[in-house]
């Protein structure tokens, strides 16, 4: 997931905006999990198209190292099931749990993790989690004391829910994304069609600031539609479209976008250009919405290519020595004048940004084939075959000269972010500052304001992030190359060793760079539902969940590809 800050920072104006607006304002069939790890898994929803045969070996599980992430998801979930059941967050050195409103939680962890279940064929959680949808689940909600963040909420929840539906079958999930989805719709009721940042799910409104995330608004799409496609509510599908065209009009000339914008009039507000928080997940969802409909929308290709050749040309930047791949971020108004046009290098790349090597890798291998390869092969490639993709790894005569700048710059960028791992405990900071260190002078990157052995910085800690591994997920599966498989297998053992409690459950590691690790009592939602479910994939077999029939939100829940029924009105 592209986590741009903490659950705890979220809704800080929420209590004016609800007293604003009120003074203002008058289930069926669980698939077996025998099912899933088997060549036609998740062909539920998926466009039939004839099977062809694939000449490229199918890459097998590696089932030690995958079933020992299956006993991590359980030490992390059975420790959250005994202190904390239903609610939100989870604390697991004071064994408690806390939720975002003191009406009641939203299942933020229990929804967030039932699609991993699922997938592990863990049937016992699973039955645990569902019974406590069931049963206990709601959206009636107030939040009058902290409202319900848009974007996470449709993330964690409502994605969570809609790939739980996909997998299991069961219409429970649907109707309860319907009702949230309809709790969220009218957070797009803005001048400009952007959302409102945060809503009250029980009144249903949006809660007015004026603003909001480039990320936070343009991070709805893959859920909202594949929601539309299911119920057939056009609405939407339209209200998430809107957004985009929205963002489309007002990007700057180098076809990269600022991280926050006025939800009133559409436009740009002055604030950074960067890949990591409140940027990311824009650049991952154009590439995302593409594929999602069977590649029958090319306006969000033309955005998605538009959108990398400004990160190449703006940000994309190499170490003096090493030539160690990182992105940089542009600050505005460094010289003077216009800020949409003049703009300083800050040299810092937050975790978050390492999801971009994979993303880079897969557009090169979907939407980047040379035409003579192109041509040789049916589109849009919705096989139930492992591998329809090019060869594995492909060859450069298989890749369009674009398509060869991406694989090129999505491999160099994920072994940079592999150097950031370099660290005493082996886990990456939250961010890092790509300039000699010091201290350290095998190292061409530090870790603002911390020192090894301590003092440390809050651009220290490590949150269980997911984005490292799910680069590495998608390496693997487009490559083959075993390095990848022991990259991961490198990250889960550090957090195995430093992040783990033997009382259950795994907390945020507060300086990588000092041994013995200090822990900060959190576990993250997105821990079960990206950072142990990537790794499960890179050590599962192939066919769980192959690439050319699914995409995955950006906390990492998988929806099927499909070709539309509702005919988009956002065209070329």
């Amino acid at each position: 997931m592209r986590r741009r800050t903490s659950l705890q920072l979220i809704g800080l104006l929420c209590v004016v905006g609800i007293a604003a607006h009120l003074y203002f304002t008058p289930a069926s069939r669980y698939r077996s999990p025998a099912d899933f790890e088997e060549p036609g898994f998740g062909s539920g929803e998926i466009v039939e198209e004839e099977e062809r045969e694939s000449t490229i070996p199918r890459l097998p599980a590696d089932k030690p190292k995958r079933d020992a992430v299956v006993a991590a998801f359980k030490h992390a979930w059975s420790a959250y099931a005994r202190d904390a059941m239903g609610a939100d967050e989870y604390h697991p050195i004071s064994h408690r749990g806390t939720n975002l409103s003191r009406s009641g939680g939203i299942g933020y962890t229990v929804v967030d993790a039932l699609d991993t279940m699922l997938l592990m064929r863990l049937d016992k959680e699973y039955t645990q989690a569902s019974e406590w949808v069931r049963n206990s689940l709601t959206f009636d909600r107030d939040g009058r004391d902290r409202c319900f963040n848009t974007f996470e909420t449709t993330i964690r929840v409502l994605g969570g829910l809609l790939s739980a539906y996909h997998l299991s079958s069961d219409k429970m999930y649907l109707n309860y994304a319907t009702d949230l989805a309809d709790r969220l719709l009218p957070s797009f009721n803005t001048p400009s069609g952007l959302p409102h940042s945060s809503t009250n799910l029980q009144l249903r409104v949006g809660i007015p600031d004026g603003s909001v995330s480039t990320a936070e608004a343009t991070t709805l799409q893959l859920e909202f539609r594949y929601l539309a496609e299911q119920t057939g509510n056009k609405e939407y599908w339209y209200k998430v479209e809107k957004v985009m065209q929205v963002v489309d009009k007002a990007k700057l000339p180098n076809n990269l976008v600022p991280i926050s914008m006025n939800s009133n009039d559409g436009s740009f507000t002055p604030s950074e250009i960067r890949l990591g928080s409140r940027g990311d997940s824009y650049y991952e969802y154009l590439l995302k919405q593409y594929l999602q409909t069977a590649r029958t929308e090319p306006v969000y290709l033309r955005m998605y290519q538009d959108a990398m050749a400004g990160i190449h040309k703006e940000l994309i930047r190499q170490t003096p020595k090493r030539k160690v791949w990182y992105t940089a971020e542009l600050i505005p108004g460094g010289g003077g004048g216009d800020w949409r046009t003049s703009w300083s290098l800050q040299h810092k790349q937050d975790h978050l940004v390492c999801f971009l090597g994979g993303s880079l890798m897969l557009g090169a291998t979907t939407v980047h084939l040379a035409e003579h390869h192109r041509q040789a092969k049916r589109a849009p490639a919705l096989s139930r075959s492992p591998h329809s993709g090019p060869s594995r790894p492909p060859h450069m005569s298989e890749l369009s000269e674009i398509g060869k700048r991406d694989w090129n710059a999505g491999v160099k960028l994920l072994d940079g972010c592999m150097e950031t791992h370099k660290t005493a405990t082996g886990m990456s900071p939250e961010i890092a500052m790509f300039l000699p260190d010091p201290g350290q002078p095998e190292r061409e990157w530090h870790i603002k304001g911390s020192k090894p052995g301590g003092p440390a910085s809050y651009d220290a800690r490590y949150m269980l992030r997911p984005e490292t591994t799910e680069s590495l997920f998608l390496a693997w599966r487009l490559t083959g190359d075993p390095k990848y498989r022991d990259h991961a297998w490198g990250i889960f053992q550090a957090i195995e060793q430093h992040a783990k409690l033997p009382g259950g459950g795994y907390a945020t590691v507060l300086d990588v760079d000092t041994v013995p690790a200090r822990l900060d009592d959190k576990q993250e939602t997105f821990f079960l539902s990206e950072t142990l479910k990537y790794l499960y994939l890179t050590f599962a077999d192939e066919s769980v969940l192959p690439l050319e029939d699914y995409v995955f939100n950006t906390e990492a829940h998988p929806l099927p590809v499909f070709k539309p029924t509702i005919k988009p009105r956002f065209t070329l």
